[in-house]
């Protein structure tokens, strides 16, 4: 008699593989919905960020038939660099301007529209309209307007008895001037965005700080409003520096960088595009990249810590 030995399997539950299967068609599924995404991200940053490193460890000017490789040599001269340490200074005097005024003012226009009821909307419209506009094309009415001898502005002081102001033609009074323009053109959106968070603020806090002896409005400002505020106020300087920083419209238009006026997008600009130094360009750019990305996580860190309920 023969022993006949079998292998008896227990059968493997159908709800193990339906369920491995399942998972694995999710996950194909995903990276076949994030590829384009991902496609797009490498050809519109990762890509054009490498062949920027690239170019700025050469002498790559636009156009030439040879290349070099330099090292950071270009790095070394934009610390020597006149021009660009006058773009820096005017960028950061800009930006100085521009920030505190445009984040500040729009807080107290946004205090102001939120508590009237009948022309709030009015208000928005008449504010925001800047925002809709091209840079080029506001840039191009404040030429106008800044016009020594048709300007409207210099008219109304010479009317008043004084001597018309050279706005674009003073060197003491470029940046200022553009400065003034760049909080202009900030105040309706930063305007709108803290809108939002005085609209998002519970009508009860306010009650609750008026019960605990918070009597006069200022007092509810400072015990409620600008705390619940805090999230709202870190974006809005976060992205107003940025915007600072980015200034370049305002100079090609109005004084396309004479008299000392460059900021370092223009100075960018310049190098790359009127000079062909492209691969000086690309150095400045990576330096332009770096001041900003560190003045953003700086604020986010510093402000992040102050924002409380």
């Amino acid at each position: 008699m023969t022993a006949v030995s079998t292998d008896l399997a227990l059968p493997r539950p159908s709800g193990v593989a339906s369920s491995g299967s399942t998972e694995r068609r999710m996950i194909r599924n995903g990276l076949l919905f994030t590829a384009p995404a991902v496609v797009l991200l490498l050809a519109i940053y990762i890509l054009p960020m490498l062949l920027l490193a690239v170019f700025s460890v050469t002498d790559y000017q636009l156009g030439a038939l040879s290349i070099r490789f330099v090292g950071l040599e270009n790095f070394a001269k934009a610390l020597h660099d006149p021009v660009f340490l006058r773009a820096l200074s005017n960028t950061v005097l800009y930006a100085a301007l521009v920030i505190p005024f445009g984040v500040f003012l729009a807080l107290g226009v946004a205090l102001l529209v939120h508590g009237t009821r009948r022309s709030r909307a009015f208000w928005e419209v008449a504010y925001f309209l800047p925002v809709t506009a091209t840079l080029v094309a506001m840039a191009t009415v404040w030429q106008f307007l800044l016009h020594p001898s048709l300007g409207p502005v210099n008219a109304a002081i010479t009317w008043l008895g004084f001597s018309p102001v050279g706005f674009l033609s003073d060197p003491a009074l470029l940046i200022p001037t553009m400065a003034l323009i760049g909080i202009w053109q900030v105040l309706g959106f930063n305007m709108v965005l803290f809108l939002a968070g005085l609209t998002a603020i519970p009508k009860d806090l306010h009650e609750a700080a008026r019960l605990d002896g918070a009597r006069s409005p200022l007092d509810r400002f400072f015990t409620v409003t600008w705390p619940m505020l805090g999230p709202t106020t870190m974006f809005v300087i976060v992205t107003t520096s940025i915007s600072a920083f980015k200034v370049f419209e305002t100079v090609a238009v109005l004084t396309k960088g004479r008299s000392g006026s460059e900021t370092l997008l223009f100075a960018l600009y310049l190098e790359g595009f009127e000079y062909s130094n492209t691969g000086y360009a690309a150095a400045l750019t990576l330096i332009f990249l770096a001041i900003v990305l560190l003045l953003s996580i700086g604020q986010t860190l510093h402000l992040d810590r102050k924002v409380h309920y």
